[in-house]
């Protein structure tokens, strides 16, 4: 693995929680609407870590970004696909962090056997449908006004990436 980029450790889940309760707080990006408790991300991590890769990127010492991916759905024949998350601390926004994460991620993903990627951006996110379809992912659905945060609707997107 590249310099600073490693498998997610249970100690990780507070920097985790730090970049991802932005977004929760400030953003319609994630549709949480309370703040992910170190204890609760802690069982995340630990749940998906068991089947998917969950990589981190430090930079001088700090976590800057992490991106996973989990389950699609819960049926068998589902089993080859998977949903990735990238997200990034607000200073690192811009500077390849995102694609890194994701490349290496694809990587891990394609020696696992996985054949399709999917990625579901609430709207607008132009850094996140930048990313995706910079990374080869093609926009294959628009659900318009599926969730209400921020006292609006928010519409969501899913990108899809054959490995």
């Amino acid at each position: 693995m590249l310099p600073g980029l490693r498998m997610v450790d249970l100690a990780d889940a507070e920097a985790i929680c730090r970049i991802y309760n932005y977004y929760v707080v400030n953003t319609t990006i994630s549709f949480e609407e309370e703040e992910v408790s170190v204890t609760e991300m802690t069982r995340r991590i630990s749940e998906v870590s068991n089947d998917y890769p969950w990589l981190v990127l430090e930079r001088d010492g700090m976590l800057i970004g992490y991106a996973y991916a989990s389950k699609w759905k819960p049926r068998s024949a589902y089993r080859f696909s998977v949903e990735c998350s990238v997200y990034l601390s607000n200073d690192a926004l811009g500077q390849g962090a995102g694609t890194l994460l994701y490349e290496s991620l694809f990587e891990q993903l394609r020696k696992l056997g996985v054949h399709t990627l999917i990625g579901g951006i609430a709207l607008p996110n132009a850094a996140s449908v930048a990313l995706h379809e910079k990374l080869g992912f093609s926009k294959v659905a628009h659900f318009s006004q599926i969730g209400f945060k921020k006292d609006g609707w928010v519409d969501v997107a899913y990108w899809q990436k054959t490995l």
